[in-house]
């Protein structure tokens, strides 16, 4: 016997307003709607995939579709694990049970089951329901659950329904909590100890970014929320720590696009008596480690809404490393280091860049070419080495060419996925790269970072990772919204809905 099909949808005031009737009806036969503990022995999803048959199971979960076939009624129960099939009838649970089920609990309601593991005479892995009690009433409807949330919008703002409905949504964000605690273990292994340092400072230092301001009335002075954790772990270099690393948010104030969202999370980790060789060694077998073990190779396939592949990622070993100015000339012409200021823009212009500030520092217009014709085109994994030492003011300088420091950028899906250093370990050169970073705006140097390096720090090496970006690599996300689950967005003009 097939179920009848499902009557035409009302409109939404007119299912709220439903909903709260039947509310109102268990309320008034004593039943609570929003209920209390409830006692489970096995997730919806991990039953199924680990069945037994004729195990005495409790299940709690939301349900997600009902079949009424007379006096039985097949419903399934789901959460982020999967879901199972439930049979229900009224000889086992009763007249009222059974009808307070069907008539005033709808899709999208929390319930708990209590029954025995079966299997049907359709071999669906089901649960014979013996008991039934409700535990939350949904007072709105879920979204369609043939079409989902389509909506970009309600995606990122309204993230549960998205994660209710979208499967692929879902098992992208469990892979994703999955992906940071082998990150963890990972560098566990290795020796490295996770540690926690301020995520409100008094100095914002670690990288050139505009902060957040806050404000604490208990010093009476003006804080910023972190752009990156660096130099507070350095300090721990400098207390006898030889391996570091933090995972956890950095705050930037720059602006939302595709790749940058206000509020990221970042891995860094130092490493004493290493370099950025070394430390370019330990990125490239951490990316290729996750890679195989949650995507199961190194070939990683974007695809569009269509399913179509639309671009494939190699990570084989060992992955490029090159020099950056001979990337450079490689892409904007031998003779790129040569040109002046002006050459340089109209050489840019000829190659379709089109943001080149005339009166820009030389190392900017060299970062603007980098970007435009090497940066965004690089798909596939190289380690770009030997920055010009204006871009990279906490890195040391390479022994043979004192222009350049001893750092890799790595780029991957036409972004920076990592930089890594050899660190600075010179107060005095470290203090004069500061002050020229810092302009006129000489307060705003971490005297207390420089007062802990001259104490002494080991030479080392240093990563960061973001994450947000690592992780839309090998998801084959498009945008870092989809890979962050609240992403930041403007408040709503109107009251919700």
């Amino acid at each position: 016997m097939n179920p009848a099909p499902e009557a035409p949808q009302a409109p939404e005031s007119e299912l709220l307003l439903i909903r709260r009737q039947k509310l109102e009806q268990l309320q008034a036969q004593g039943v609570a709607a929003f209920g209390q503990r409830f006692e489970v022995s096995h997730d919806p999803g991990k039953l199924k995939a680990e069945f037994e048959e004729g195990l005495e199971v409790r299940v709690a979960g939301r349900v997600m579709s009902r079949r009424v076939m007379g006096k039985a009624t097949f419903f399934d129960v789901a959460d982020i694990s999967g879901r199972i099939q439930c049979y229900l009838s009224r000889s086992d649970v009763g007249d009222e049970t059974y009808a307070q089920f069907n008539d005033l609990m709808d899709i999208g309601d929390f319930v708990g089951v209590t029954g025995r593991s079966f299997i049907t005479k359709k071999g669906e892995r089901s649960i014979h329901v013996s008991a039934l009690i409700p535990l939350s009433k949904a007072l709105r409807p879920l979204p369609d659950k043939w079409h989902g949330v389509t909506d970009r919008e309600i995606q990122y703002r309204q993230r549960y329904l998205d994660l209710v409905s979208n499967d692929v949504s879902r098992e992208r964000f469990v892979m994703r909590s999955r992906m940071i605690a082998a990150i963890r273990e990972y560098l566990h292994a290795r020796d490295f100890l996770e540690v926690e340092t301020p995520m409100m400072q008094d100095v914002a230092g670690g990288a050139a970014a505009r902060p957040f301001e806050t404000y604490f009335n208990a010093l009476d002075q003006k804080m910023y929320l972190r752009i990156a954790p660096e130099l507070y772990l350095k300090r721990l270099l400098v207390g006898g720590f030889p391996r570091v690393f933090e995972l956890n948010r950095n705050f930037r104030n720059e602006g939302l696009s595709r790749r940058h969202n206000p509020e990221f999370t970042m891995l860094e980790a130092y490493w004493a008596y290493a370099d950025f060789e070394q430390m370019a060694d330990l990125v490239e077998d951490m990316i290729c480690h996750l890679a195989q073990r949650f995507c199961g190779t190194l070939a990683i396939e974007h695809r569009n809404e269509q399913g179509e592949v639309t671009r494939q990622i190699n990570l084989s070993r060992p992955w490029k490393r090159a020099p950056f100015k001979d990337l450079v000339r490689a892409a904007a012409g031998e003779d790129w280091f040569e040109l002046d200021k002006a050459q340089k823009v109209a050489r840019a212009q000829s190659l379709g860049i089109t943001e080149m500030d005339p009166n820009g520092e030389h190392h900017e217009l060299d970062q603007k070419a980098f970007e435009k014709l090497v940066e965004e085109k690089s798909f596939d994994p190289v380690f770009v080495t030997h920055v010009p030492k204006q871009l990279v003011p906490l890195a040391k300088a390479n022994a043979q060419d004192p222009s350049v420091v001893d750092v890799y950028e790595l780029i991957i899906n036409g972004q920076e996925i990592s930089p890594g250093y050899s660190e600075l370990n010179d107060p005095l050169v470290q203090r004069e790269r500061l002050e020229h970073q810092a302009g006129e705006e000489i307060q705003n140097i971490d005297e207390e970072f420089l007062l802990a390096l001259e104490h002494g720090m080991p030479p080392a090496g240093g990563i960061g990772i973001g994450i947000d970006r690592l992780f839309m690599m090998l998801s084959g996300a498009e945008s870092i919204r989809d890979v962050v689950l609240f992403p930041q967005l403007k408040r709503r003009s109107s009251s919700a809905p």
